[in-house]
């Protein structure tokens, strides 16, 4: 495929906020945005959106470069390296990026006739198992006095068909509105109730059709070396004993970020009866997940590709990841756009979970989109 077509332009995430969509030879691809974003994170624009959209509508040398496989996206980021004089291309800007280097995989893959994660791994068979973020607080809430500190109360079925685990999730999560209590409803579509974390913890034990999740984000009630809850502190020992008791009581399958950002060591002391996964501690970098692997931090990743911006480096940690028996979580973003090639690329890299939410039609895109590639599946098989 030669890129003879680029443009950019501002559009509106499921927040009302702007972010990018980029167009290669009549292909959009557009970046999602985080809530909760990691302090080790890629920035999102080199100066600003305004900045990168003028940069990529102005990139006359990506024009008549040839993309034949994944594996050539390197000639687009040392293309951006050279022109804009950048240490890394991910220096471009971290939503820039990925929605550039997305939007010339779609096209290659159109031009070939492929599924998009054809391009990725045409010998993909697994599905991944979805997360789904049923009822949220934290900096997900609009008023935390009364509403939980742990972000996200995840509900992750055991099948392993994705049509049936959705069927799943959709149902528990609209059974779950009677058992709360609430209306109201977050920027993911999650439920919002004025419960304790155990409160809401002991009405998703009454479901066996699902195992229960975290994604605790504690860097977001991490101050002055304390965990602050409400009414109450916790030092990092206490934390760790707390998180730990929460995996026994519960029997938690997985546990996001249960420590602040910076403390590897402590990580490595939270049970693995669960999966310990890293996202503030990681952030999709290669050295902070070699970090953590080597510290036995964790044995579970989110990798949030618009995080580092650059999907060479995402299908490297992926790479690594498998090597190390560390499960992989390919993950949307609080701000999403209906661009459904996070599913692509979580079946793609063969990704053992994938969290995209429940509700909303931003997250239904991308669990329908999975439904239709499995459904692909069985015809081919």
């Amino acid at each position: 495929m030669i890129i003879k077509e680029v443009s950019a332009k501002k559009i509106l995430d499921s927040r009302r906020k702007p972010t990018i969509e980029v167009s290669i030879n009549g292909c959009k691809a557009s970046s999602p945005s985080g809530t909760s974003a990691g302090r080790y994170e890629n920035k999102q624009y080199h100066k600003s959106l305004e900045w990168n959209i003028n940069a990529i509508k102005n990139f006359k040398e990506l024009k008549q470069i040839k993309i034949e496989s994944f594996a050539d996206l390197h000639l687009i980021e040392d293309l951006i390296k050279n022109k804009f004089k950048l240490k890394r291309a991910v220096d471009f800007g971290a939503d820039a990026l990925f929605a550039l280097e997305s939007a010339i995989l779609k096209a290659l893959a159109k031009s070939e006739k492929k599924e998009l994660w054809k391009i990725i791994n045409k010998n993909a068979k697994r599905m991944p198992i979805p997360l789904g973020n049923a009822i949220g607080g934290g900096s997900h809430t609009t008023n935390n006095k009364n509403e939980p500190v742990f972000q996200e109360f995840l509900l992750i079925p055991k099948e392993k068909s994705i049509s049936k685990n959705v069927k799943i999730m959709k149902s528990v999560y609209a059974k779950l509105k009677s058992f709360i209590k609430t209306n109201k409803k977050g920027q993911e579509g999650e439920w919002q109730a004025s419960l304790t974390e155990e409160q809401i913890l002991n009405i998703l034990s009454k479901f066996n059709q699902i195992r229960i999740g975290l994604d605790i984000a504690s860097s977001e009630f991490y101050k002055n070396s304390y965990y602050n809850y409400h009414g109450k502190k916790l030092n990092q020992k206490q934390q760790i004993d707390y998180i730990n008791h929460l995996i026994n009581l519960y029997n938690l399958f997985y546990v996001e970020d249960p420590l602040d950002e910076s403390d590897f060591l402590g990580f490595s002391k939270i049970s693995k009866k669960a999966l310990i996964s890293g996202d503030d501690l990681t952030v999709s970098h290669m050295q902070r997940v070699v970090k953590a692997s080597k510290m036995k931090s964790i044995n579970c990743i989110i990798l949030k590709p618009n995080q580092t911006g650059s999907l060479l480096e995402i299908a490297e940690i992926v790479r690594f990841c498998k090597r190390y028996g560390i499960k992989i979580v390919l993950s949307h973003r609080a701000g999403e756009t209906l661009d459904n090639s996070l599913a692509d690329y979580a079946f793609g890299f063969q990704a053992d979970f994938i969290k995209c939410g429940i509700a909303t039609k931003w997250r239904e895109v991308k669990l329908n989109r999975l439904i239709e590639i499995e459904k692909s599946l069985s015809k081919r098989f």
